[in-house]
């Protein structure tokens, strides 16, 4: 293989393209959209008069392949930070406040202090992780995890609506294991929030876009694939808004698009085709509130809200798994967040300031059972083309971190094919 076409620009596509330029591929990304990122980048909200995510990413310092695409790019020394491996909780319904504090070595002594865990819990109550560690591919996280367990709400409901953008009822608990052996199981040096400065766009993807360039790769945007041809077991022609493009013999294609148009250009792939939305809310804080929040992100529970992260004077609500919010009217919802913010803030009654409702239908695919046995077996469909993306198959979650290693994976087979060609040639 000497060139590469990589479809879809997504965090998968250029991950998959980065590491293919590494190797010395000539490298082309086809996206269709006006710029890159995908599910994962900002955007100068003209409303709000700052730079704002589409959408919350909590990304861990277990995160290895995210954490090799920073270094790559030199970000992990300008656009993010890394702090400790402590998880802040305001409970709407109580009033009261606690952290998850990890002790950092993997023997969790943090379990013995009960200021350090959710309130209310004992010991035993942490053999549930065992359940999830052993769950089949059939089991959901309430079939294991009941709620009236004491982890439900202060622990599992929360980790699984932030990983899997699906209630506990219909997530698969299989999912959340390869998660917690990489990072709580790992103890807290592993568990470590990565922060971004200025937003994912600053953080992931422009600095990735630029090392493209720089290694020699073109980006091609406002370019859509409209069809694959496939003849004698390989793609041979890419038709790009009526452009037909052959392709040689040592040229590949990495399909790293979303499910439903993966299945447009190919139908034989077998692909998730349910989906859960999420629903973020970003607030201009008044200057009264800036620097209120102590802590870079608080979760929440009893309310709308889940998750607020707060840069600057922009607090950032998320609502996963949303699919029971994503009709109702804007100002509700906005009413809604706001009061929860206002409160975890000790500011109730403080006006509803300047927001943006942003709402992603299709923010993941559901990660059911039902679901992921439908994510194709394989990545590679013909001899010079492979499938890249969260949602094919991988003990992953559809994350960050599930589209970076998927774009990798799909690099590394594409180099392997020239490895062994080039051997045969030998």
């Amino acid at each position: 293989m000497k060139a590469v076409h990589v479809i879809g620009a997504g965090m998968s596509g250029l991950s998959c393209g980065l590491r293919l330029a590494e190797a010395g591929l000539a490298v082309t990304v086809h996206e269709a959209g006006p710029r890159a990122g995908g599910r994962c980048r900002s955007y100068h909200d003209e409303k709000l008069g700052c730079v704002i995510d589409n959408g919350n990413h909590l990304v861990l310092s277990g995160n290895h392949a995210v954490a090799r695409l920073l270094a790559t790019t030199g970000a992990d020394k300008t656009e993010v930070t890394i702090g400790e491996a402590r998880f802040p909780f305001f409970d709407l319904d109580s009033g009261e406040r606690w952290a998850l504090r990890l002790s950092n070595g993997r023997i969790p002594w943090w379990i013995f202090r009960p200021s350090r865990r959710p309130p209310g819990t004992g010991l035993s109550d942490y053999l549930s992780v065992l359940k999830v560690m052993r769950a089949g591919p059939k089991a959901t996280v309430a079939s294991l995890i009941p709620k009236t367990h004491r982890l439900y709400r202060c622990f599992w409901e929360p980790f699984t609506l932030a990983v899997l953008n699906t209630a506990p009822d219909e997530a698969a608990a299989c999912l959340l294991r390869p998660v917690f052996e990489e990072t709580f199981a790992r103890g807290g040096a592993e568990c470590r929030p990565v922060l971004t400065r200025h937003g994912l766009s600053a953080a992931l993807v422009e600095p990735t876009v630029h090392r493209l360039q720089a290694l020699g790769a073109e980006l091609r945007f406002g370019a859509r694939v409209r069809g694959i041809a496939i003849e004698n077991g390989r793609a041979t022609a890419l038709d790009i808004a009526g452009e037909e493009i052959a392709l040689g013999n040592s040229e590949a294609v990495v399909l790293a698009v979303s499910p439903d148009n993966a299945k447009a250009l190919l139908p034989e792939v077998t692909a998730p085709d349910r989906y859960r939305p999420i629903l973020n809310v970003h607030f201009k804080l008044p200057d009264s509130l800036v620097g209120r929040a102590k802590e870079p992100f608080l979760g929440l529970l009893g309310g709308l809200s889940q998750w607020v992260f707060f840069r600057g004077n922009v607090a950032s609500v998320t609502v996963s798994a949303a699919s029971g919010s994503l009709d109702d009217p804007a100002d509700a919802i906005a009413a809604t967040t706001w009061r929860e913010v206002a409160r975890a803030l000790a500011a109730e009654g403080t006006p509803l300031p300047p927001h943006r409702i942003i709402k992603e239908k299709r923010a993941t695919f559901a990660q059911t059972p039902a679901q992921i046995a439908k994510r194709p077996k394989q990545h590679k469909m013909y001899g010079n083309l492979w499938l890249a993306g969260d949602w094919t198959e991988s003990e992953l979650p559809a994350t960050i971190e599930g589209s970076v290693r998927s774009g990798e994976k799909a690099a590394r087979a594409v180099l392997d094919v020239g490895a062994k060609e080039n051997v045969a040639v030998l």
